[in-house]
């Protein structure tokens, strides 16, 4: 796949992007499970709305915010540009403000937070796997590192080209920048893109991670475990909530170690956060075991 398809079409005046469809799938798709898994459990229907429009003003705020403290030099440079744009969207930011705003909406409405953490958790995994769909059909950026694997894919028509993109990259590998004909490559015009952007010669012939693929493809199964297997778990509420906090740990700390990101201490912010998922995850985990141990 060569040809990434930021702009699905156009109506009149309005633009259909397809990381902001692919955005909007992701929502409505985990509001039918959370709405069909609190039916099972006999819980009111109704906070399933509520719940989710809270959860995706709070997921794009805070997407932003965070985007904006991991992104600070470019924020300085252009506030305004980087504020409004609709790139730009860091998922954990979004995941913590989100999960803020739901546990005090829950806390108002003197429901049991656990419950409902059990219960949304798996479906928000599977929102960001869809979600990463967008990112794949955008080229926004969410790609790795060059490789020349047979799935190795191309991102000519992407948002973010891997002309900029890659900068950073070569400046801590130089060598990988000769062997790519970087400079060369990159000073070569071949056209421009659906919003009017420049493509080079490098953009074309470059092949690197499709790491969206790969984050969509954990994710839905990942889902699917959790949604076969979880039931049994009714009886612990938290403890699906702790797991989905470890796979979705896991997932992203594993993943950027092929993705391009600043890093702090030798991990980027997405890494440090999953550390600390992973390890709230397996303490809760862990915390309730020793409750629940016949020998206590």
């Amino acid at each position: 796949m060569r040809h990434m398809h930021p702009v699905l079409f156009h109506i009149g005046p309005i633009t259909l992007y397809s990381f902001g469809m692919m955005m909007a799938v992701a929502f409505l798709t985990a509001n039918y499970f959370f709405t069909k898994e609190l039916t099972r459990r006999g819980l009111d229907q109704r906070i399933a709305g509520q719940i989710t429009i809270i959860a995706l003003i709070g997921g794009v705020a805070g997407s932003k915010i965070f985007s904006i403290l991991e992104n600070w030099q470019d924020f300085v440079h252009d506030p305004a540009g980087q504020l409004f744009s609709p790139a730009g969207l860091t998922f954990y930011g979004g995941f913590l403000v989100a999960t803020a705003s739901i546990y005090i909406y829950v806390k108002r409405k003197r429901l049991r937070f656990a419950i409902l953490a059990d219960i949304l958790a798996p479906t928000v995994l599977l929102a960001y796997g869809i979600g990463r769909i967008g990112c794949q059909l955008a080229g926004d950026g969410d790609y790795g590192i060059p490789s020349r694997l047979p799935w190795a894919m191309s991102y000519p028509q992407g948002t973010a080209k891997p002309t900029v993109t890659l900068v950073d990259y070569f400046k801590v590998h130089p060598a990988e920048r000769v062997e790519l004909q970087y400079d060369s490559l990159a000073s070569i015009t071949v056209g421009r893109d659906a919003l009017g952007q420049r493509i080079s010669r490098f953009d074309e012939v470059v092949t690197v991670h499709p790491a969206p693929v790969y984050e969509t493809f954990f994710c839905v199964i990942a889902f699917a475990l959790l949604w076969r297997y979880g039931k049994r778990f009714d009886a612990e509420p938290g403890r699906i909530f702790s797991i989905t906090l470890i796979v979705m740990g896991v997932e992203r700390l594993l993943i950027e170690f092929i993705r391009i990101n600043p890093l702090y201490l030798g991990l980027s912010m997405a890494q440090w956060i999953s550390v600390g998922m992973i390890i709230a995850g397996g303490s809760a985990l862990l915390i309730r075991r020793d409750a629940l141990s016949p020998h206590k």
